[in-house]
């Protein structure tokens, strides 16, 4: 496991925040930590410059590069950051920690839920304590039917990535795919406003985060691993993305609501550049 100092910098990077450790009691739960990442990400594609969030009130969105990048002349600075506090103990399950950076799958496939899981192999896991925090309990978890698809959250995946596919037709179908497609593009439901993620690892890497370690002085590469909600997820015309569609009518509560009810954590990935 990637030792507890690179971890708080790995959430600092993902955040925007100064995570730091304490004994006392966590402000954020590790469902807490991806709704802040994801609606950070969110709302600063809206054309937003702050987020309100209970228990830590206004957080900026313009900062968030200045944890990987040179201290600037003017500006910002971290030490305005807004700081969280966490509890190592009950915020990482180091039972569950597993070191892909060594496993190469080759053709070998695995299952989450109905769909296939593209396991992070490079990466090295930090698990994320879950486990009995859900009033449905953890078969979202698990590796049978009833398991929820595992995502990857990257930092700058957005709209662009393509639209919601709503009629049928497959890549394969090129003249019906693409029918389906234009016809998406004119339909407000479809043009994939919300949070996206990626079942594809490799595709998550290149929209990852990215920052140097003070404990080290190596640079890494920080990605959040998922469980997606499958009554939730949309598909987009590529495959490997997924979208939580939010509607224009909602407000922050409803919007944090859904994707509290879409997208679950379980892992914090880190990798050496």
């Amino acid at each position: 496991m990637p030792n507890t100092e690179l971890c708080l910098e790995a959430l600092s990077a993902l955040s925007g925040c100064n995570v730091e450790s304490t004994t006392g009691a966590s402000q954020l739960t590790p469902q807490d930590f991806v709704n802040v990442v994801a609606l950070k990400e969110f709302y600063k594609q809206e054309g937003f410059k702050e987020l309100e969030y209970p228990s830590l009130g206004t957080l900026s969105l313009q900062d968030d590069d200045l944890y990987s990048a040179p201290p600037a002349l003017t500006g910002p600075t971290e030490s305005l950051k807004t700081t969280v506090k966490i509890n190592p103990g009950d915020f990482f399950h180091p039972d569950f920690n597993y070191d892909f950076t060594h496993i190469k799958d080759g053709n070998t496939t695995f299952m989450r839920g109905n769909e296939q899981y593209f396991r992070p192999c490079g990466w090295d896991r930090a698990a994320l304590r879950v486990i009995k925090k859900y009033d449905d309990g953890d078969s979202w978890l698990g590796t049978g039917k009833d398991a929820w698809p595992v995502s990857y959250h990257g930092q700058d995946m957005d709209g662009s990535l393509g639209v919601i596919l709503t009629h049928g037709g497959s890549p394969s179908e090129e003249p019906k795919f693409l029918e389906a497609a234009a016809a998406s593009l004119m339909t407000k439901e479809t043009r994939g406003r919300g949070v996206y993620s990626t079942p594809d690892i490799k595709m998550a890497e290149t929209k990852c985060k990215m920052f140097t370690s003070k404990t080290d002085g190596k640079k890494y590469k920080v990605v959040l691993q998922n469980r997606i909600n499958p009554n939730k997820r949309r598909k987009c015309q590529r495959e490997s993305v997924w979208l939580i569609y939010i509607p224009d009518d909602y407000n922050d509560i409803k919007t944090r609501t859904l994707v509290q009810e879409s997208i679950r954590p379980y892992g914090l990935l880190v990798k050496q550049v």
